[in-house]
C-alpha cells in the first residue's frame, strides 16, 4: 500500500514545479513567480509523494485576526484520497498558531461541500477582478 504524501510546512518549491502542479491541477500555463508571492505568505503547506509536488496550499494574512486560504491545489492522481482536507487542516494549524482568529476561503459552487468538510460555512462576499480579463489569442 502506498504511503501518503509528506507535508512540509513552508516547502521549499520551484517556480517549475509550481506550473506543472498548476497546468495538471487546472489547465492552462502560468508564468507566476512564486517567490514573491511566497515572500509574503503567512505560511504555505506542500505535499510530496517520492519527492514529486503533489499538493499546496498557501496562507496570506492582513498581519491581525484574518488569514487567507488561497491556491489550495491537489494533482488529479491525488484528488478524492484527503490531501486536499489534509493540507487544508495544516493551513489551518499554522495560521491558528500565529494568532488568527478567523480564516477566510473563496471557492466556487462546486467546492462547497469539501470546505463544509473542512469546517468552513458559506458567507456572502463580493469580489472585484481589476486586472482586464484576457482575451483569446487571434486564430
Amino acid at each position: 500500500m502506498a504511503t501518503d504524501p509528506e507535508l512540509a510546512v513552508r516547502g521549499a518549491v520551484t517556480d517549475g514545479e509550481m506550473h506543472t502542479l498548476f497546468a495538471a491541477a487546472w489547465g492552462g500555463d502560468s508564468d507566476t513567480s512564486w517567490a514573491p508571492i511566497l515572500a509574503r505568505s503567512l505560511a504555505w503547506i506542500t505535499a510530496r509523494r517520492d519527492g514529486t509536488l503533489v499538493g499546496f496550499v498557501n496562507v496570506a494574512t492582513d498581519g491581525g485576526s484574518h488569514a487567507f486560504l488561497l491556491d489550495t491545489t491537489v494533482h488529479p492522481d491525488e484528488q478524492h484520497r484527503g490531501l486536499g482536507t489534509r493540507l487544508v487542516r495544516a493551513a489551518t494549524e499554522q495560521a491558528r498558531a500565529a494568532g488568527a482568529e478567523w480564516l477566510h476561503v473563496d471557492y466556487e459552487p462546486h467546492l462547497t461541500g469539501f470546505y463544509a468538510g473542512c469546517g468552513f460555512r458559506p458567507t456572502d462576499a463580493g469580489l472585484r477582478r481589476l486586472a482586464p480579463a484576457p482575451t483569446a489569442a487571434p486564430g
